[in-house]
C-alpha cells in the first residue's frame, strides 16, 4: 500500500500530500507523497509484532559500519554530539558491583544521604575532550554538567590547522585526569588529517574508559580499499557520523553507531534515553530514507567512488604542475598526529596568488559559480562526496584564472590560546550576564561559545576569560568573506556576551 504512496490522508503533516498546491507543486509530488509522519503501520511500526523496515534499515546500517547499534539522526551529527553528551551524565565505565541483599530499614537515612551524593557525583562527571571539538560537544557538555579536560591537538601554525590528538597526548591527558569517564576526540579533521584511532583506542582502554570519536568528516571511509578504515572498527566504542557531509545523505541527516564493546549494553540504555530527549517526535521520513538510500549506494556502488577518487587526484596533478599553489595533503602524513589522509578532501594553499583562501573562495564563488566547502586565511578545502562527480575542469579554470602574487601579502592569523578559565562550563552557560562593547569584554569572563565557522570550532568557551588575541582573531574571521562566527549575537563581534560582575 505504501509503495505507491497512494494512502489517503487525514493526518499530519499539514500538505496531506496534495500534489496540486505549496510544497508539492514546487518540488514536485513524489516528494511529498514520500513524507509520511512517524508512527506508520508498515513504515516504523508493525502491529503483528514483526520487523519493521526502518529496523532492517538500521540494521544493515549496523552492519555496513561494522556496530553493534546503529541509531539514524534527524538533527544532525551536532544531535548525535549532544545525545552522547547527555548519555554520558548517566554514565560510569566502572559501575559499583550490586549488593547481595537488600538494605535494611534502618539505613533508609544512610541510604537517602548516599543517594542525594551520588546525584552530585554525576553533575561533576568529567571528560577528556579534544579542544578542536565541534561546538555542539561543548554546548552538549554544558546542558550535561559535564567537566571537560580539554587537550589541545597538534597545530600547524603556519597553515593555521588543526590535527588531532596522538596516543602519547592522550594517554597523558587521561593519566592527569583520573576522574575521567570518557575520552571525546575528532577524526578526520575539517582538512582530511585522519588520527591514529587504533592507537587512541588502546590508550583509552588501558585507562578503563571508552573512546567516543566525532567522525562527522568520515561517514564515507571504509567503503573502498583507497579510503581510511572507519573508526568503529579500528576499536572506537561509539561514533558519531555525519552521514550527509561525504556519504550521500540528505542534509541534516546522521547516524550514531554503538560498537562492540564492555561499555555497550549500558552506553545503549543511557543513549536511547538521551535520543528520547533530543529527537523530534516528527522526524522526517524523507532523512531517513535517504540515510538508508546513502547506505546502498556506499556499500554497492564502489566503482562510483573509485571515479571520485580518481577525479580529485586529477586535480591535484594539475595543480602540482602550478607553482602559486602548494598542496599540504602530499605531506600531512609527515606530522606525528597524522596517520592517514582522505583522499576525496581537497586541499590547496593558495598564498602563491597574492591571495587569502578567502577571496579565493569568493572568487570562485562570484565569477566562476564554483561553490567550495570552506577557506581560511592560508587554504581553500573543497569536498567531493563518495560516488559524486566534480567538474574538474571548471574549478581548474577558475583556479588558473587567480593572479600570481607574494605569499607574503597573505597574514595568516594564529588560532588564538585559550584564554584561563574562571568559572565552570555548566555555571557560565547559564548564569547571568551582559552585552558590553568588545574592547570593554577583554579581561571578561565570556558567557558564550563562539567559534569561527567553519570549521565550528570553539575559540572561545563559557566561562574562559576574554583575551586580546581571542578578540582580534574572531573579529579577523567575521569580517572574512563568507565569515561566520558561531554563537556570536552581534555578526561583527563588536560587542560580547560576558558574565555579569557582582555589584561591589
Amino acid at each position: 500500500m505504501l509503495a505507491d504512496s497512494t494512502l489517503d490522508r487525514a493526518a499530519v503533516p499539514g500538505h496531506l500530500a496534495d500534489p496540486t498546491r505549496g510544497i508539492a507543486h514546487f518540488f514536485g509530488p513524489a516528494l511529498t507523497a514520500l513524507d509520511f509522519p512517524p508512527l506508520t503501520d508498515g513504515l516504523d511500526t508493525d502491529p503483528r509484532g514483526g520487523i519493521t523496515p526502518l529496523a532492517q534499515a538500521r540494521a544493515l546500517a549496523a552492519d555496513a559500519w561494522g556496530a553493534r547499534t546503529t541509531w539514524f539522526l534527524t538533527g544532525g551529527a551536532t544531535q548525535g554530539n549532544l545525545a552522547t553528551c547527555v548519555a554520558l551524565a548517566t554514565f560510569s565505565p566502572n559501575p559499583d558491583p550490586p549488593t547481595s541483599a537488600p538494605p535494611s530499614a534502618s539505613d533508609a537515612h544512610a541510604n537517602t544521604e548516599s543517594r542525594t551524593q551520588s546525584i552530585v557525583v554525576q553533575r561533576t562527571k568529567s571528560i577528556v575532550v579534544q579542544r578542536t571539538m565541534h561546538s555542539s560537544v561543548m554546548d552538549g557538555l554544558a546542558l550535561a554538567g559535564l567537566t571537560p579536560h580539554v587537550v589541545m591537538p597538534h597545530m600547524d601554525a603556519d597553515l593555521g590547522m588543526a590535527h588531532g590528538l596522538t596516543p602519547a597526548s592522550l594517554d597523558q591527558a587521561l593519566s592527569e585526569n583520573p576522574d575521567a569517564i570518557a575520552a571525546y576526540v575528532v577524526s578526520p579533521s575539517y582538512f582530511g588529517a585522519v588520527s591514529d584511532i587504533a592507537g587512541l583506542a588502546d590508550i583509552a582502554h588501558r585507562h578503563h574508559v571508552p573512546l567516543i570519536v566525532d567522525e562527522a568528516w568520515g561517514a564515507h571511509f571504509g567503503f573502498h580499499p583507497n579510503l581510511p578504515i572507519n573508526a568503529l572498527r579500528l576499536g572506537a566504542d561509539l561514533v558519531i557520523s555525519s552521514t550527509h557531509k561525504l556519504g550521500g545523505s540528505l542534509g541534516q541527516s546522521a547516524m550514531l553507531h554503538l560498537g562492540n564493546s564492555p561499555w555497550a549494553d549500558t552506553l545503549s540504555m543511557s543513549i536511547e534515553r538521551a535520543l528520547r530527549m533530543t529527537t523530534s517526535t516528527s522526524e522526517s521520513s524523507l532523512l531517513i530514507a535517504s540515510l538508508d538510500l546513502a547506505r546502498r549506494d556506499l556499500v554497492i556502488e564502489t566503482d562510483r567512488i573509485s571515479a571520485s577518487i580518481e577525479a580529485v587526484e586529477r586535480i591535484r596533478t594539475a595543480l602540482r604542475g602550478d607553482s602559486r599553489y602548494v598542496l599540504p595533503t602530499d605531506s600531512l602524513t609527515a606530522d606525528s598526529a597524522v596517520f592517514a589522509v582522505d583522499p576525496l578532501r581537497l586541499v590547496v594553499d593558495t598564498r602563491g596568488t597574492g591571495l587569502t583562501g578567502h577571496e579565493v573562495r569568493h572568487r570562485l564563488f562570484h565569477d566562476h559559480a564554483i561553490q567550495i566547502e570552506m577557506s581560511t586565511d592560508a587554504v581553500i578545502v573543497a569536498v567531493i562526496g563518495a560516488g559524486s562527480t566534480v567538474n574538474s575542469s571548471a574549478l581548474l579554470d577558475g583556479l588558473r584564472a587567480m593572479p600570481h602574487g607574494s605569499r607574503s601579502a597573505c597574514v595568516v592569523h594564529a588560532l588564538p590560546s585559550p584564554g584561563p578559565r574562571e568559572v565552570d562550563l555548566r555555571t557560565a552557560t547559564f548564569a547571568d550576564s551582559e552585552v558590553i562593547p568588545a574592547a570593554a569584554a577583554v579581561g571578561r569572563v565570556s558567557a558564550d561559545s563562539l567559534a569561527a565557522y567553519p570549521p565550528g570550532v570553539p575559540n572561545l568557551l563559557p566561562g574562559e576569560v576574554i583575551t586580546t588575541e581571542n578578540l582580534i582573531f574572531l573579529q579577523s574571521a567575521a569580517a572574512a568573506p563568507h565569515g561566520y562566527v558561531r554563537g556570536a549575537q552581534d555578526p561583527t563581534v563588536r560587542t560580547l556576551r560576558v558574565l555579569r560582575e557582582p555589584d561591589c
